[in-house]
């Protein structure tokens, strides 16, 4: 007999529904890696969906062992603030790290430095 089969069966189908859920938000994530015109809408997508995916599998896991050990898990708590602390961190700089090397590079389709000529148009600040 494992620990599974003393399981509730409303306990099996909230951890089954979250980590569906999850799963459904990590595709989500990845195919708007692959499918996204360029770096920045492709930075964007796994950032902020993945990251939801991960919360709904690590709160699937609090649930699941907590019902198995009939006290309450909370290790998952720590991942989900290091998760939800670093993913958008991350974010930030790689975007800025892109836009100093497409700036460098001269491409058309970045913003200028903010405060130099031209700036203002982009940034919906006035000029003096």
């Amino acid at each position: 007999m494992t620990p599974f089969d003393a399981l509730p069966d409303w306990i099996a189908v909230v951890v089954s529904v979250l980590l569906v859920i999850g799963g459904c938000l990590v595709l989500i994530g990845s195919l708007g890696l692959l499918r996204l015109s360029n770096f920045y809408q492709r930075l964007h997508g796994p950032a902020m969906i993945n990251t939801l995916g991960a919360g709904c599998i690590l709160i699937a896991s609090m649930v699941l062992f907590s019902a198995l050990q009939s006290r309450p898990v909370i290790h998952e708590v720590l991942i989900t603030v290091f998760v939800v602390i670093t993913a958008p961190v991350t974010a930030i700089l790689l975007m800025r790290a892109a836009i100093y090397r497409d700036r460098r590079s001269s491409r058309n389709n970045v913003p200028p430095v903010p405060g130099q000529a031209g700036g203002a148009a982009l940034t919906g600040q006035r000029e003096e």
